[in-house]
């Protein structure tokens, strides 16, 4: 039963008329992520899907969930971030067909930057960021420095697709259920150059010990003779599932991508994670944890408790799997320079990424349009 004490928690979702939106919104407006708290939908779109979007708000207010207070439908970026606490980026410039991956960070970049302009002008200080459109990790980035009042700490790129991909080939490889198989790691960035590992931190809770819960057994042990698997195979499976789902299904990930993020949020910001337990969490670096170099969105294996993470420190890795994370590193601060110049082209807020403050000028295209908000012009397009 929802909690009719308490104030909505108000949930901000862009891009909500797209496939991912139309799987994410029945999970946040059920008590699915937040329990029996109340929830206000704000759904953000272009106005070419407004009427789609609408449609759905109709669908969402049939479901008659106990937990949704209201449903806010606006192509808006202040509506729908005014006093937001929790914002989801769904909508961005999807990668069309020979297009160079620059190309789509400069096109993303635009739209993040004024999605973080827009964040910072409306949304609650002590809001939560979760980047879901791709590049996730760089849009993050540029997201959070146009933000600049609100902490870096409190945004977050989506990993967790990855992580939960990595999960279920460790079970299927040792015929367990998934919510058995903890503490796989997908370090880097969310593309081809990520690094899932099995070997590091995972266990699986097999059987039962004395105690009445599950012994763990770790990932190295029950893989021992099944090495170059998990070294290989494994990691190529897990970074290609995203191209591999659109070969079969025509499309992208939609549900995957909904359930991992409501999953990221529920751990993040509700739940925690267990003692001893860790998921993956594409977030920023500013203490170059493991090595790798500060100022990029990078993915961790994070505790979270009281909507906090924490990256855990202290694993033990291998050459190889530090060569790996150069890799993946290499890439993001190449994501990075290419966005920066983008920002030093059209103004950004914050002095580390460029120097000034200027609106981007306004522009329309079938995939996306400008829309006027206050002092400032916002792009945005669906994914």
């Amino acid at each position: 039963m929802a909690d009719r004490t308490r104030a909505p928690i108000k949930v901000a979702v862009s891009g909500a008329a797209g496939n991912i939106g139309y799987a994410l919104l029945p999970l946040l407006a059920s008590g699915r992520v937040f329990k029996e708290r109340p929830v206000e939908l704000r759904l953000l779109e272009i106005p070419q899907a407004i009427k789609s979007l609408e449609g759905t708000r109709m669908e969402l207010v049939d479901c008659a969930f106990p937990c949704l207070a209201d449903v806010v439908c606006t192509t808006d970026p202040a509506v729908a971030f005014d006093g937001a606490d929790v914002i989801v980026l769904v909508g961005g410039f999807p990668r069309k067909k020979g297009m160079a991956r620059k190309d789509l960070i400069r096109a993303n970049t635009r739209i993040f930057s004024s999605m973080g302009r827009a964040i910072d002008d409306a949304a609650s200080p002590d809001v939560r960021v979760l980047v879901v459109a791709n590049p996730s990790n760089t849009n993050c980035l540029v997201a959070l420095t146009e933000a600049s009042s609100v902490p870096s700490k409190n945004f977050c790129a989506l990993s967790f697709l990855d992580h939960q991909r990595a999960r279920a080939q460790v079970a299927r490889r040792l015929g367990v259920r998934a919510g058995r198989v903890r503490n796989v790691i997908v370090w880097g960035n969310h593309s081809e150059t990520q690094y899932p590992d099995a070997l590091t931190d995972g266990h699986c809770l097999m059987g039962e010990h004395a105690t009445g819960g599950k012994e763990r057994v770790s990932l190295r042990h029950l893989l021992a003779d099944d090495l170059d698997w998990a070294t290989n195979e494994f990691a190529k499976t897990v970074q290609e599932r995203g191209r591999a789902v659109i070969e079969v299904r025509g499309a992208s990930s939609a549900l995957s991508a909904a359930t991992a993020a409501a999953d990221c949020l529920e751990s993040w910001l509700v739940a925690g994670t267990k003692e001893g337990e860790t998921v993956s969490m594409a977030v920023y670096n500013d203490k170059g944890y493991y090595g790798v170099r500060k100022g990029i969105v990078f993915s961790f294996p994070c505790e979270c408790r009281g909507g906090e993470w924490h990256v855990k420190e202290g694993l033990e890795l291998t050459q190889y799997t530090r060569r790996r994370l150069e890799v993946s590193q290499d890439e993001l601060l190449e994501e990075r320079e290419a966005a920066r110049g983008v920002l030093l082209e059209e103004g950004s807020r914050r002095d580390s990424m460029a120097p000034s403050s200027l609106s981007l000028p306004l522009t329309t295209t079938s995939d996306s349009i400008m829309v006027e908000s206050g002092h400032h012009s916002y792009l945005l397009s669906k994914i």
